[in-house]
């Protein structure tokens, strides 16, 4: 699972924590004259992340973060296509209608067009990454015509050109029509969850008949004595073929082979330069589970990576989250390259060694508890290469596997990922949104001196204790609570995380100076979950992302059963709305309470339940509060979400041998972009 930023649009200084302390500052060193920010546009702005250490690692490891990462450009058109069908069409005409348009190119229609372009870009296809709608371009349909019909029709995808009026009208539908694939992930209960959806992952069947083609393919696995763990659905897409329900199955000879192939050639040439036996085991497991598509063997890769504690360097790379699809069975394509950041992983070591108290001392029912832990291992990495579902919009940790019997048997890793919050903070300096937001002064304060250390603490306990504690009962799946799964899942994660990291303990561990720590991030948690991310949702719509779900469901909770405490305070001050802290412990207890309902949610299976907590308090936007945060965050000029531009990586030859792997910092994002499209087009665009 993935833990995406809570605080957005920090205003954050870095924390100046002492130097033998394992919670200290690692970027403090990094040059500050670096261009973090490049760019904004619609609601989207475009950082730059810092590599530090690259240079220092040694001529192997770099060649196998080369090579790991041409592997996480390859799948890059896997991702457009499963997210809906005709982006690959799409991003294809835009493109060309960019690179060889003989019009006005200064004409503000025409920046019109470029900013749809990189939305399209940012979120890998013509719908919202956040959100899911369809968003539309701002300039005309006449003007697309017009920008059509003035680039040589040579270059464009058009594979008849008698039918080329055709083509301009197919187009148009696709990208204007608000009838056509206006919802990637429809999570609303009273729809046909797949029919309603646009992702990329089902063709014909109903809800109803994937949910029952799914059945009996487990209670066949269950009477040929067949394993019933595997994740069912995970690399394939479900077709309705001459009236029955098959599956297509994501491999080398099946789809989207021609991407896969390219990744597995990139992945052979990282098996010679691997830094363990583990490593190299791990690696040839993923090439197989490509070759062959079966779950089977990408449990048996999951289990090997797993296994690979001592490599510096480590990857990410498959159909792996399951938020794209709304049974939540069905993964998105992603990569993230990175190596270990040794000083900075002193801290998540302390949690990991520790799990079993974190565990032990959870206030979740005892039946609900792991007995004994296994293998949970965390680090600190730096990021080399962001790809697919990845890429240009990122997690800040990670905890993989995602199999919650892998997780109970063998472990699990889990990241943070500690140069891309640190690119998050330098491109946020300055740009008054904890001023205008937060209740005082010294909440302000507490933000500066913690912010940053209580963000990337919480995001430790997320992900390498969160997802990896409790256990479901015996025969409950992932897979009970369908289109809740994730909201669910992200809330258990972040209610362990909150509930932790005000514990003593912390205190004892070093791995925080003092309370405050928690208090900082407890005034971000509610401040955020309440309002603030309200400025991510247009006006009159509902919140639909999992971890915005997730967020709202936690403070929303807390803040009525807890009105009579008067533990969270609302509070009107010169016409504008905020919401203050009046009892942090109280509020403690109260993550705790709803972290024992939740954990009995997900171990029971309780859809009912999960539908119950979601619908109540993690959908539905006050439309004054809403109207109220709107105007304020305007005057602020912030895009509220941001993505990133990677590195460049180039060998430097000595005749047929790699003499260095030189890093360098592009900084135009289209650039980059139509690059990667040039080099790492594999897949048909129809």
């Amino acid at each position: 699972m993935k833990t995406f930023s809570t605080i957005f649009i920090m205003s954050i200084a870095i924390s100046a924590f002492s130097s033998t302390n394992p919670g200290k500052d690692n970027n403090k060193d990094k040059p500050d004259n670096f261009k973090y920010l490049t760019e904004q546009f619609a609601d989207a702005r475009i950082l730059r992340y810092q590599v530090p250490g690259f240079e220092n690692l040694s001529l192997k490891q770099k060649t196998l973060i080369y090579f790991l990462s041409q592997a996480a450009l390859c799948g890059r058109d896997i991702t457009y296509d499963q997210n809906y069908k005709s982006n690959l069409l799409i991003r294809a005409t835009l493109e060309a209608i960019y690179q060889n348009f003989n019009g006005n190119r200064s004409d503000k229609e025409f920046k019109k067009f470029m900013v749809y372009l990189k939305r399209v870009w940012f979120s890998n296809g013509i719908h919202h990454h956040y959100s899911t709608d369809k968003f539309f371009p701002e300039f005309s349909q006449e003007y697309f015509v017009t920008l059509i019909k003035q680039t040589p029709l040579e270059v464009l995808p058009i594979y008849d050109l008698q039918n080329k009026e055709q083509f301009f009208e197919e187009l148009s539908t696709l990208i204007f029509s608000p009838d056509v694939a206006p919802k990637r992930v429809n999570l609303d209960p009273a729809s046909d969850l797949v029919q309603s959806s646009a992702s990329n992952f089902y063709d014909g069947p109903t809800q109803q008949e994937a949910e029952e083609f799914y059945a009996k393919m487990k209670d066949d696995a269950k009477k040929n004595k067949q394993s019933t763990l595997v994740s069912f659905g995970l690399n394939s897409k479900l077709v309705k073929e001459d009236g029955k329900v098959v599956e297509k199955t994501y491999k080398i000879g099946g789809l989207y082979s021609q991407a896969i192939e390219q990744i597995v050639s990139w992945l052979e040439k990282a098996l010679t330069v691997t830094e363990t036996p583990e490593q190299i085991d791990a690696v040839k497991k993923l090439i197989a589970y490509y070759r062959s598509g079966s779950l089977e063997a990408w449990d048996e890769f999951n289990i090997a990576w797993v296994k690979d504690q001592n490599s510096l360097v480590d990857f990410v790379n498959g159909f792996i989250e399951v938020y794209g699809d709304p049974l939540a069975m069905k993964g998105t394509w992603e990569s993230v390259v990175n190596f270990k950041d040794v000083e900075a992983t002193k801290r998540t070591e302390i949690l990991s060694r520790n799990a079993q108290y974190f565990e032990d001392n959870s206030p979740v029912s005892p039946e609900f508890k792991k007995k004994k832990v296994k293998g949970v291992s965390a680090k600190v990495i730096t990021v080399t290469q962001l790809g697919g579902d990845c890429d240009p919009t990122t997690p800040i940790g990670i905890n993989l596997p995602n199999a919650n019997w892998i997780r109970k048997e063998y472990g699990s890793k889990s990241v943070t990922m500690d140069n891309i919050t640190y690119a998050y903070d330098r491109a946020a300096k300055g740009n008054g949104f904890l001023e205008e937001f937060a209740f005082s002064k010294e909440e302000i304060e507490r933000a500066d001196k913690y912010g940053h250390l209580a963000g990337n603490l919480t995001t430790d306990l997320h992900e390498c204790l969160g997802h990896g504690s409790g256990q479901l009962k015996r025969g409950v799946g992932s897979d009970a609570l369908k289109n809740y799964h994730s909201t669910i899942e992200e809330s258990r994660a972040d209610l362990f995380a909150l509930y932790y990291i005000k514990d003593q303990v912390m205190i004892e561990f070093e791995l925080i100076p003092s309370d405050e720590v928690a208090q900082a991030e407890y005034d971000s948690y509610i401040r955020n979950g309440l309002m603030t991310q309200l400025v991510r949702i247009l006006p009159g719509k509902t919140i639909e992302q999992a971890h915005m779900r997730d967020r709202a469901l936690i403070c929303h909770w807390v803040y009525e059963k807890s009105k009579d405490k008067n533990v969270i305070e609302k509070v009107e001050r010169d016409g504008k709305t905020y919401f203050r802290i009046n009892d942090y412990d109280a509020l403690r207890d109260q993550f705790g309470e709803l972290l024992k309902i939740i954990q009995r949610i997900t171990s029971e299976g309780d859809y009912n339940a999960a539908r119950e907590l979601v619908e109540n308090y993690a959908v539905q936007v006050d439309p004054a509060l809403h109207k109220e945060a709107l105007e304020r965050y305007a005057k602020l000029n912030i895009a509220p979400y941001a993505g990133f531009i990677n590195p460049e990586y180039t060998l430097e030859m000595n005749g047929e041998a790699i003499n260095d792997v030189i890093i360098t910092y592009p900084d135009d994002f289209a650039t980059q972009m139509l690059l990667y499209s040039k080099k790492y087009s594999f897949l048909p665009v129809r």
